[in-house]
């Protein structure tokens, strides 16, 4: 099946199905900071998964998906934009925003006639300027506009649209309001009010996010209103509220999946699901314990694989055929072209990325040339994923590139680099060409 003719499969599949929505809705499920082996379907043996696993298994899981970056903001910016990191406006997980002509998915997906909303976690604007939600294609948006204030899951206030909207649950010792059971009912109710219309829901979860203000007090900064279903396991307070946190991430995909069938909507809704980088080691959870890499070398803040490659699946009931596994590899900028695919609008010319659609299809997708990231906090790193190579220059422009081969070594375990000169020079072109300098995100030199 070429890609003309999945598109029309699909376009007459969903007009079958829903009649009055003339095109897909597209659901985005984004966890924060969950690892490749945190799912039970990606080899978790001990946290419970059991909705995440039965999306996987009704449609395709990826293998071999890459998230923006290796942290927040410029992870959620190459999701938005299109671009990776060597040409996004956010490179880092600084406070900053978004410009009025930047073009995002909500833009696009907008202008085709949908309705856009965002409930959870932004981290691309703040109060009052362009990069707002808002006024980046979102009808509607409530939530936190940047990540330190995500840090708390009971916060005294979030946005909502552009106004604060206050949590008066949460004045006081004891606090009522979990943010991500906010963002379930919001998003429930955004799918009520738009189920006869073409919508795009953005879900970015902040589970399983650390409270790293609340670690420096207790120690444990994983922040829950109950360890269930791991109270009696003889765990570290920490690691238990982490699986109780991936488990209740879980059971919300689950009421959305399920609010989707009551509404007839899953045969005419493309959801995704992943996470923006890898696991973390912070609020005193030990990534070890659960193996939150899997195979992987690395975790959040690393460029090795552990820190970007990321669980990813999705499900299309009737047009993504089920029970699929594919080793395609992607990344969150390609994201943009291909939902601008399905719904029928033209991407911006200057992207990253390119349309997977036939890797929906269980195709593979040839001619990519390159993948590229970059990460300017403790020094500047920047990695390549050519082909099966992979290299990875790390804290220096001076320092030398690392390269190892993914087909036999996922594990990032053996330096081939002194083996394969060509290949390093390859890489090393690439990380010299593949991005643009940045005034708010400087470098010292140039890379060599």
């Amino acid at each position: 099946m070429n890609r003309r003719q999945f598109l029309a499969g699909l376009a007459a599949s969903s007009l079958a199905a829903q009649p009055r929505v003339p095109k897909p809705n597209i659901v985005f499920i984004l966890a924060d900071d969950l690892g490749y082996g945190d799912l039970g379907c990606y080899g978790q043996k001990l946290i419970q998964t059991p909705n995440l696993d039965r999306l996987a298994s009704e449609g395709i899981r990826f293998t071999s998906a890459y998230s923006g970056s290796t942290v927040c903001a410029p992870s959620r910016c190459a999701l938005m934009t299109g671009k990776h990191t060597g040409h996004a406006r956010i490179r880092g997980n600084n406070r900053a925003d978004l410009l009025p002509e930047d073009v995002t998915v909500a833009k696009l997906l907008k202008s085709a006639g949908y309705r856009t909303g965002i409930f959870g976690k932004w981290g691309l604007g703040t109060a009052g300027n362009s990069g707002v939600p808002n006024r980046q294609g979102f009808d509607e948006w409530f939530g936190y506009l940047d990540q330190r204030h995500a840090h708390t899951y009971y916060p005294t206030h979030l946005w909502e649209d552009e106004r604060e909207y206050f949590l008066p649950g949460n004045f006081g010792v004891k606090r009522h309001s979990y943010t991500p059971d906010l963002f379930l009912e919001r998003a429930l109710r955004f799918l009520d009010r738009n189920k006869d219309n073409p919508f795009f829901l953005y879900y970015p979860s902040t589970i399983p996010h650390a409270n790293n203000e609340l670690t420096k007090e207790s120690g444990n900064g994983m922040e829950v209103p109950e360890d269930a279903p791991y109270s009696d396991k003889p765990w570290p307070q920490p690691d238990k509220n982490f699986a109780a946190m991936v488990t209740r991430l879980d059971r919300d995909v689950g009421t959305l999946l399920a609010k989707l069938a009551a509404l007839g909507l899953d045969k005419n809704t493309l959801v995704i699901f992943t996470s923006d980088n890898g696991p973390h080691k912070e609020g005193g959870n030990h990534p070890n314990f659960f193996h939150s890499s899997g195979p992987l070398r690395g975790i959040k803040r690393d460029l090795y694989e552990g820190g970007v490659r990321v669980p990813a699946m999705a499900r299309w009931p009737g047009v993504i055929k089920p029970g699929q596994v594919s080793n395609q590899p992607w990344a969150f900028w390609d994201f943009l072209p291909t939902v601008a695919e399905i719904a029928g609008v033209a991407p911006p010319s200057a992207i990253d990325g390119i349309s997977i659609v036939p890797a929906l299809a269980g195709k593979v997708i040839t001619g990519r040339a390159y993948f590229y990231w970059e990460f300017h906090e403790q020094g500047f790193t920047q990695a390549v994923r050519l082909g099966d190579w992979k290299g990875v220059r790390k804290t220096s422009v001076t320092n030398p590139i690392e390269l190892y081969n993914l087909a036999d070594d996922v594990s990032e375990t053996k330096d081939l680099a002194l083996q394969n000169p060509e290949v390093v020079a390859k890489i090393a072109g690439i990380m010299r060409t593949a991005r643009e300098d940045s005034p708010v995100y400087p470098i010292t030199g140039k890379p060599l």
